[in-house]
């Protein structure tokens, strides 16, 4: 089913095309620091989907009237926003037959959290889009889909039991001060010696990763979370959005010792 970050790129992808000067491109790219003048919005949606959409835009895009000669071009690129929010909220209803609405759309700035980043490009200028989707299914849809799946609710997160509820094997306190190198890992991908060899700067290596899955945490060989990349005060980071119990991260430690 598709989510309203999907109608969202592709209503972004269609909708820059036609509005915006210099025969712009949007892909998807890796996550990049915003300039201190970066600027953004957010929409808030309502319906069978909920929550907060927000896109964040380097601010030295407003240096090129990509929006228009003479226009404000925060003002503009608002507008532009507001409209590809609306389509989504418009795909969304024709695709998958989930009714939204755009409850509240307004200015944004300082956003942490990053789900997906872009790459607009016209010309030989380029800048960064970040998103943050925290946009869901609400949650009396989902619960009756499940009754029609025949799934039952999980837990509340509120007052599951933790990682630090279970019970630990005698002895592991003594271990909790051990500092171990963690790794993130975005992907990976088979290359040939020959490939390897002829990489030069400027040469792009595909990973067998999209751009919205879930980044592994890594200690030792083992994958202990998963999460999204997040930007904490200009560096990357990651939120955890599911981990492993104890147990197995326990496991990864044992060819460290």
């Amino acid at each position: 089913m598709k989510t309203f970050l999907d109608c969202w790129s592709g209503a972004a992808t269609a909708l820059f095309a036609q509005a915006l000067t210099g025969e712009p491109e949007l892909t998807e790219s890796l996550p990049k620091p915003l300039s201190a003048e970066s600027f953004g919005f957010a929409a808030t949606i309502a319906g069978d989907l909920t929550g907060r959409f927000a896109v964040m835009l380097d601010g030295t895009v407003i240096e090129s009237a990509l929006v228009g000669e003479g226009m404000d071009q925060k003002a503009g690129w608002g507008e532009l926003l507001r409209e590809v929010a609306e389509s989504a909220v418009g795909e969304l209803l024709a695709a998958a037959g989930q009714k939204c609405r755009i409850e509240k759309f307004e200015p944004t700035s300082g956003e942490s959290k990053v789900s997906c980043a872009y790459q607009l490009k016209t010309g030989e200028r380029a800048w960064t889009i970040l998103v943050r989707d925290e946009v869901r299914v609400a949650q009396k849809k989902a619960e009756v889909e499940a009754a029609r799946a025949g799934v039952q609710p999980g837990p509340d997160p509120a007052t599951a039991p933790g990682p630090a509820s279970e019970a630990m094997s005698p002895g592991v306190e003594l271990l909790l001060d051990v500092e171990l190198d963690a790794s993130l890992r975005f992907g990976c991908r088979e290359m040939l010696l020959g490939e390897i060899l002829d990489l030069g700067p400027g040469d792009v290596v595909q990973l067998d990763r999209h751009i919205s899955d879930p980044v592994d945490l890594i200690v030792g060989d083992k994958i202990v979370a998963h999460g999204e990349v997040v930007l904490i005060n200009g560096n990357f980071g990651l939120r955890i959005t599911e981990v492993a119990a104890p147990k197995k991260r326990l496991e990864s430690i044992r060819c460290l010792f």
